[in-house]
């Protein structure tokens, strides 16, 4: 058995609801032992009465748009009309202690921005850049939730598809080891678009300002520079 979180769009402010549930899990590396957890995990989630409708975004997902969702796959075009996907953008965005943003992260693979060596020798990351304007790393979902809502938000195609799921997991997230989680993003649209908030992605601060119900009462949120993406 293992535990693995779903995410839904708040029913009220808090923007996501997530839920940890306890499923069967199928050991080893094939995509097929993977695609049976997610099964699993869906199952327990409907059984439940949690959703009716959950969509699995990653690279293991059984539907395509789960797939063309996940990190590795959303294209976003950059203004020199290149385009590349997520993952590198929020990797080459890194700004870190003792280095970055590593911009030649934008030109590799997924995988290989990802593992790049420098990620792990060059400190703690103290604030996320894009085209000269500085996101701070508190909220700590905010930048990754901010980057893959616009970068959906820019293919009509994929949002109106979005929509039609009530929630969301990845199977390769563990919260215990990360917090950004592209399942968790996509609840997040998924809100926006719910409660009519969706001009919130044209400006940074309107942005972070969402999340100031639920940030810890002693924290504050730096202003940005409107647009990153």
């Amino acid at each position: 058995m293992a535990k693995r979180p779903i995410f839904l769009p708040s029913s009220t402010d808090c923007l996501v609801d997530e839920v940890s549930l306890e499923f069967e899990w199928f050991p080893g590396f094939a995509v097929s032992q993977k695609q049976k957890s997610i099964a699993d995990l869906h199952r327990v989630a409907i059984e439940q009465g949690i959703c009716s409708k959950p969509l699995e975004i990653s690279s293991k997902s059984e539907i395509e748009l789960g797939n063309q969702l996940s990190a590795f796959n959303l294209q976003v075009q950059l203004p020199n009309g290149r385009k590349t996907s997520l993952e590198n953008i929020f990797q080459a965005s890194k700004v870190f202690e003792r280095g970055g943003p590593y911009r030649d992260l934008l030109d590799c693979s997924p995988l290989e921005a990802k593992r790049d060596i420098r990620l792990k020798e060059s400190g703690d990351v103290v604030a996320f850049k894009g085209r000269a304007r500085e996101w701070p790393t508190e909220p700590k979902t905010a930048f990754y939730d901010w980057i893959y809502s616009n970068a959906v938000k820019m293919q009509p195609e994929l949002l109106e598809q979005l929509l039609a799921y009530d929630a969301f997991t990845d199977i390769e997230f563990n919260p215990s080891k990360s917090f950004n989680c592209q399942a968790r993003s996509a609840a997040l649209l998924v809100w926006l678009h719910r409660t009519n908030r969706m001009d919130a992605l044209e400006d940074p601060n309107q942005f972070l300002s969402l999340y100031s119900g639920i940030a810890d009462e002693n924290s504050q949120t730096p202003k940005v520079q409107k647009q990153l993406i």
